[in-house]
């Protein structure tokens, strides 16, 4: 029987990481991070400078990482100090196929792997209220619930491996969608006279409403505070990984297509280093031309 997680290992202290290492750490579990960058490091106490000195010091390593090139180099790097029974959560956004790959190079060698990309932003990995989109074995699942239970709000089991990636890039594409469509409306509604908060207080009791309008549009667009820790390159990226997954299964989805062009070219507005919810007045602007 695999022994109980108690000693986890963060790799990536970044926006995501460095708050879900402090968040498993209140909640009294054993956490060692490790990033490349050494000011990241520096953040978050204690921190190794060795991926494989913390893969050996761990019963679970968590991963919060920007692409699944770095994820893959990674994992192959880890697996070498990883011992029969330990096991990868990976809260990364990456492709599906390639946490396939590494849940059934992983599997071979004993070692448990889930793909748990999260949703919910810094603020909600700090209270430890995120939602967790998790895809693999029921069994890697059930072993990493104290862990995610710590992080997440609420922990939805997708399915097989890849499944929550899948899910993830679904669910940013609708963002990433309803951020264009909501910036044109804004556009519309000023041209008749209609301000944005009367507009607001409408929408979010009617059936247009979406996780924007009730959140992002309130909390960081119309406050100006554009904050979110979220940037427009994550969100660029993953509306691409979720094209490539459409044009891998032999979808050609119109609107989706056009969401993900105007992304593209919103970059030679705004930069991938701004919040992603600068898609809002990018988009209220370019309807009006």
């Amino acid at each position: 029987m695999a022994q109980a997680i108690r000693k986890v290992g963060v790799v990536g202290l970044g926006n995501m990481g460095l708050p879900i290492a402090r968040t498993l750490a209140a909640a009294g579990f054993e956490v060692k991070g490790f990033d490349t960058m050494e000011e990241r490091r520096a953040a978050f106490s204690p921190n190794i400078g060795s991926l494989g000195d913390l893969a050996t010091a761990s019963d679970a390593l968590l991963l919060s990482l920007p692409t699944s090139d770095i994820i893959e180099k990674v994992v192959a790097e880890a697996a070498e100090s990883l011992t029969s029974g330990r096991l990868i959560l990976d809260t990364s956004t990456a492709e599906p196929a390639s946490s396939r790959r590494l849940q059934a190079e992983m599997a071979a060698r004993g070692i448990g792997y889930l793909d748990a990309p999260v949703s919910g932003g810094p603020t909600a990995a700090r209270n430890g209220q995120l939602l967790v989109m998790a895809g693999g074995a029921e069994s890697d699942l059930n072993r990493a619930a104290a862990v995610l239970q710590a992080i997440a709000r609420q922990v939805v089991h997708c399915g097989g491996p890849g499944t929550g990636n899948v899910t993830k890039l679904v669910n940013n594409l609708l963002c990433a969608a309803h951020l264009t469509l909501a910036g044109e409306a804004l556009a519309l509604a000023e041209a008749g006279d209609l301000q944005p908060e009367a507009l607001l207080a409408a929408l979010n009791v009617g059936s247009g409403r979406s996780g924007v309008t009730e959140l992002n549009l309130p909390r960081w667009v119309l406050s100006n505070s554009f904050d979110s820790g979220f940037s427009m390159g994550l969100m660029r990226k993953d509306v691409g990984l979720a094209l490539k997954l459409a044009s891998e299964v032999g979808l050609a989805p119109r609107l989706a297509t056009a969401a993900g062009a105007i992304w593209r070219d919103s970059g030679a507005s705004v930069p991938d280093s701004e919040d992603f919810n600068r898609m809002v007045p990018y988009a209220k602007e370019t309807s009006r031309r």
